[in-house]
């Protein structure tokens, strides 16, 4: 989760080589990656609890394949057009993405912000990952690195004006809580590329430097994400939706540094799983929106963090 940086030529230049799949961190930009298919680390199963035994569901449909149409590509990072479940044409567009890719810089541990404005552009993608339209922003809805790592925008468009210009509709944030070995797919606008995985389990905490996060989705070694990932969307394959936002990976092994993420269990016990991604669960956002596609941070359901 590196801070995120202005584009260079050679920073462009190092991202070709990526495209291939490489190792690395899922932060803002990338690193020089490590060759393809380098094995990672495989974590321990999480222990399991009462809540993850509910999230094991039984035998999952077949897969479907993850397009890039309604994935966006950010100045920094990754995101995705979403809608809520109960979203209407009309309502104002949203784009989700992580906390520290806010262009006002990483939020402080404890921050929360809100109703921020903002002239930010994204760009829309197709399916076939080519260039749908340019999307503009005018306010930050809600923006947090505290017990989860996400940014969210509001839009000068509504869903059916974006539509009506691109082709593209937005993808569904789930309302439920992610399945334990699910396929899932995180999907880079940003890069450009796929990487498709399972959810080995949940993490009770991920302390990175100064930030923790609440129950974490912890990916299977194959979803080796790279610097520009992050905010992307992790789409289960199963129903199509969104269930959580791609966010950080241990890269060096280190003890819950900046980068080095570690998980922390309920008796306050660290491991540290090295090469190791995750991602911040999404299935708590609806319940802190009302009619039109606003905020309701006071809602009985929500328990995002508040100001």
């Amino acid at each position: 989760m590196r801070k995120p940086l202005l584009l260079t030529l050679t920073t462009l230049a190092l991202g070709a080589a990526a495209l291939a799949g490489t190792t690395g961190t899922a932060s803002a930009l990338p690193t020089a990656p490590a060759a393809a298919g380098q094995p990672a680390h495989a974590p321990a199963a999480a222990p399991a609890t009462a809540r993850q035994a509910a999230a094991t569901a039984t035998e999952p449909a077949a897969p479907r394949a993850t397009s890039f149409a309604g994935t966006v590509a950010l100045s920094n990072c990754s995101g995705s057009l979403i809608r809520l479940p109960d979203s209407r044409p009309t309502d104002p567009g949203l784009v989700l993405t992580n906390g520290h890719c806010i262009e006002s810089g990483f939020p402080s541990a404890g921050e929360v912000i809100t109703d921020q404005a903002s002239t930010r552009s994204f760009t829309l993608l197709n399916a076939s990952a080519g260039t749908a339209g340019t999307l503009k922003a005018n306010k930050v809805v809600y923006s947090t690195m505290t017990d989860t790592d996400v940014t969210i925008y509001q839009l000068t468009q509504n869903y059916s004006q974006i539509q009506k210009s691109t082709g593209i509709a937005p993808l569904t944030l789930s309302a439920s809580h992610p399945v334990q070995g699910h396929a899932i797919d995180v999907v880079s606008g940003f890069w450009k590329q796929v990487y498709s995985c399972s959810i080995d389990g949940f993490a009770y905490r991920v302390k990175e430097d100064q930030w923790a996060w609440k129950d974490s989705v912890r990916y299977t070694p194959e979803c080796q994400v790279i610097g520009g990932t992050s905010g992307s969307p992790v789409v289960d394959t199963t129903t199509g939706q969104v269930t959580a936002v791609n966010n950080t990976t241990n890269e060096s092994g280190e003890r819950c540094t900046l980068d080095n993420p570690c998980e922390v269990d309920k008796q306050g016990a660290v491991t540290i799983h090295k090469g190791t991604g995750y991602a911040e669960e999404t299935y708590t956002i609806p319940a802190c929106f009302t009619t039109g596609n606003k905020l309701d941070l006071a809602a009985s359901a929500c328990t995002l963090p508040k100001p």
